[in-house]
């Protein structure tokens, strides 16, 4: 690794936390105006639509969490476990689902591709028969090399390069 990197673990580079789920026995902590998040929206990518949302009186009695835009999302439980999005605006989402917001110095796009390199690594740490899952505490304690921002923008930049080529590759394909 080069020497003007570091080590961290992925608890310290953002403030982390798993969604929740309103109880339905309160039909007025839906259909309000806040969105609230399932798994199944994910879509390793961009996170421009969530069908279904809950009240503003959800968010003030219950343990759902608000997540601003930029948040970067991650699946926990399941056959979803490990898929991503970042919040394109703010949000909740289901306590199978852990959010995390990026401190000063950790570009969240290069959060979004780190998780998704740790996919298979994540999945492989799952636990659990039916319903495997990974924890907040297991994606928590997982290393990651964090280079200076601006070479972390540059990683970036490569990395747009790399999958328009791939688009561009599928498109002729096609």
């Amino acid at each position: 690794m080069p020497h003007n990197w570091s080590w961290c673990r992925l608890g310290n580079i953002g403030d982390w936390a798993a969604g929740s789920t309103p109880s339905r026995s309160y039909p007025e902590y839906y259909n309000g105006t806040i969105p609230w998040l399932k798994t199944g929206d994910l879509n390793d990518g961009y996170i421009t639509n969530i069908p279904e949302s809950i009240s503003e009186e959800a968010l003030k009695n219950t343990s759902v969490r608000l997540n601003p835009s930029g948040s970067v999302l991650i699946a926990m439980y399941g056959a979803t476990i490990g898929k991503l999005g970042i919040l394109t605006f703010p949000a909740t989402t289901n306590q199978a689902c852990c959010a995390c917001s990026p401190l000063d110095g950790i570009n969240n796009h290069y959060l979004f591709y780190y998780l998704l390199s740790q996919k298979d690594n994540f999945v492989y740490r799952s636990v659990g028969g039916a319903q495997p899952n990974i924890s907040k505490e297991k994606i928590v304690t997982t290393l990651m090399p964090v280079p200076p921002y601006e070479e972390q923008r540059q990683i970036l930049d490569k990395i747009d390069i790399f999958f328009d080529l791939i688009r561009d590759i599928e498109k002729s394909l096609n």
